[in-house]
């Protein structure tokens, strides 16, 4: 037996008992006559003590110890005459009688502690000791504590756990493939999935009338915080539902989850539509802790001889409390941030209500002081706020409102981390227009229901189309989305003709599914939310990175094992693969 209790369970109830502990050595402190050791395991940290009364044998080996050593001690339990009440062991010490070496270690290239000295890179490289390190070893623990509580939650709700294939068909709608070579089938590929979608549907059609699976999807997509290629999604579909039986089933899991882990009851998540987000907000995963709602100004701004409001086809603000006594420097700040190519407003008009009551306005000498005034009622301005308006067109605009509004409750401290805000953004349009390619493109997926009052638009005006869609956002951050799906072949068919499928490419990519819908498809619809990302925000953190054991860094490699990497000529010759490699 290696240990009889691990490095994070022995309390002062133990006291004088014997016990054996293995586990890695963190810190080694010499003090006089006295060797003291932190030995770690996933559980904890348990002091070691070595003084006079060591044996010998012991004593001899101490000398030879380093960080990151692996060790088995036996001892007794001893008090601390110390006590460290940071850590769940720190009234109790281990006064160690026998010691054995069970693997030495070279000198780690980073601090494994709490706070580690190993840059980002560094740690990544090495990544099997950063996880050594608590907090993000913390981060592994609380994400399976997650998937096993969201497990339960399903099962006992009737869920089977279904697993889908990782090998399938390229479907070049949405994200880029990643695409597998097939040996046996020279010139054909596989791709990995980028979500389970056609097959959860399949078993919809089965019979399975409630499948969930905890699945590993692929997109070969630029990365981001929030972004990997590979993550995992908490995939679901039911069958013989109504949008919102979804939502109320999939509303109780998030409950389910915060009661259990931060044991927090949240009230019922409000219901926004689409449109109503993108005109408040200027979002359609709005954060809804704070207020500061945009405020369209264009009827009542037009007309008064400032020619870039009279020439644009909307005019909106947002009103910034107590933000009034913002100096120059600040204002230009803003206008320079707004006007960064990500963002691309082309200025910013500002209208401060002086502590006094008075106003000063970038447009002073277009608008008067009633018409300034009037302003503040509109925004519901008092003295000491701000009024920041963009104007030009209203979908690019509303967005521009909606990026300076987070700007602003950044710098105003208004996005608490311990307060959650969830909602659900309802009834998105089914299409977007692809300008590039002169095509609409589905806004979730091809597979998504329109609402049955909007199926004559389909034919004569599709963006007025809206879908039965429906994502949930937490704190301006979408966790999780789905619809109800279409499950009649001729409305999926007229679907792919609006996206500009010919009938044969339909045929080619999807007609394995079109023609599982002859053979009686029930109602059904489903929802995913991304595992990581709901991992990350229940660890406070912004990036998914470190909630995933072996990430990818930003440019898509694995800094550990230097994936991905060349093959043999001879791997290649069998997957009848030609690599025409750039000329130095």
């Amino acid at each position: 037996m290696y240990r009889t209790h691990t490095c994070g369970e022995l309390r002062l109830d133990k006291k004088g008992s014997t016990v054996t502990l293995a586990g890695w050595i963190q810190r080694k402190r010499e003090l006089g006559g006295m060797t003291f050791i932190d030995l770690r395991d996933r559980y904890g940290i348990t002091q070691l003590v070595f003084n006079e009364k060591t044996p010998e044998s012991v004593s001899q080996n101490l000398k030879t110890l380093g960080r990151e050593f692996v060790i088995q001690v036996i001892g007794t339990v001893d008090e601390r005459s110390s006590k460290n009440k940071n850590i769940p062991t720190g009234e109790i010490e281990i006064n160690v009688k026998k010691l054995k070496i069970l693997n030495s270690s070279l000198t780690p290239p980073f601090t494994i502690e709490e706070n580690s000295d190993g840059g980002d890179d560094l740690r990544m490289k090495y990544r099997y000791l950063d996880l050594r390190r608590t907090p993000v070893k913390n981060n592994l623990l609380l994400r399976s504590k997650m998937s096993h509580l969201i497990r339960n939650y399903l099962i006992e709700q009737n869920f089977a756990e279904i697993e889908t294939p990782d090998l399938m068909k390229s479907t070049p709608e949405g994200a880029r493939d990643f695409v597998v070579p097939s040996r046996l089938n020279p010139g054909q590929f596989y791709a990995l999935p980028q979500s389970p979608q056609i097959f959860k549907q399949l078993l919809m059609i089965a019979g399975f009338d409630r499948y969930f699976q905890i699945a590993r999807c692929f997109r070969d997509e630029d990365l981001r915080a929030d972004r990997q290629p590979e993550f995992t999604q908490i995939d679901c579909e039911m069958s013989f539902v109504e949008q919102e039986d979804i939502l109320e089933l999939f509303e109780g899991l998030i409950k389910h989850l915060f009661k259990d882990i931060k044991n927090l009851s949240l009230n019922d998540f409000p219901r926004l539509p689409y449109y109503d987000a993108m005109d408040l907000y200027g979002s359609d995963k709005p954060d809804i802790r704070f207020g500061m709602k945009i405020h369209e100004m264009t009827k009542f701004l037009k007309g008064k001889n400032f020619k870039i409001f009279d020439e644009s086809e909307y005019i909106g603000g947002i009103c910034a409390e107590g933000c009034g006594n913002y100096s120059r420097k600040q204002l230009n700040q803003l206008t320079d941030y707004v006007k960064r190519p990500q963002i691309g407003a082309k200025g910013l008009v500002y209208l401060k209500y002086n502590a006094d009551g008075t106003f000063k306005s970038s447009v002073d000498k277009f608008y008067t002081t009633e018409d300034l005034k009037k302003w503040a009622e509109i925004f519901g301005a008092k003295a000491g706020d701000l009024i920041l308006v963009l104007c030009g067109k209203k979908s690019k605009t509303q967005i521009q409102l909606g990026t300076l509004r987070l700007e602003i409750a950044s710098k105003m401290k208004l996005t608490d981390n311990n307060i959650y805000k969830p909602l659900w953004v309802i009834d998105f349009p089914q299409f977007e227009w692809d300008q590039e390619n002169n095509r609409w493109h589905a806004m979730h997926h091809p597979f998504t229901a329109p609402k049955d009052e909007d199926l004559p638009l389909l034919d004569t005006d599709p963006g007025k189309v809206r879908a039965n869609a429906y994502d949930l956002v937490i704190n301006g951050v979408e966790v999780g989305g789905g619809s109800l799906r279409i499950f009649h072949q001729d409305l999926q068919a007229k679907m792919f003709k609006v996206l500009g499928f010919t009938k044969e490419s339909a045929e080619e990519q999807f007609g394995f599914l079109m023609n599982a819908f002859k053979y009686g498809a029930p109602p059904h619809a489903g929802i995913a939310f991304g595992l990581d990302r709901l991992v990350s925000m229940f660890a406070g953190l912004d990036s998914i990175r470190d909630v995933i054991a072996f990430p990818k860094n930003n440019a898509g490699r694995d800094m550990m094992n230097d994936a991905p990497s060349s093959i043999s000529d001879i791997q290649l010759e069998e997957l009848n693969i030609k690599v025409n490699l750039p000329k130095d």
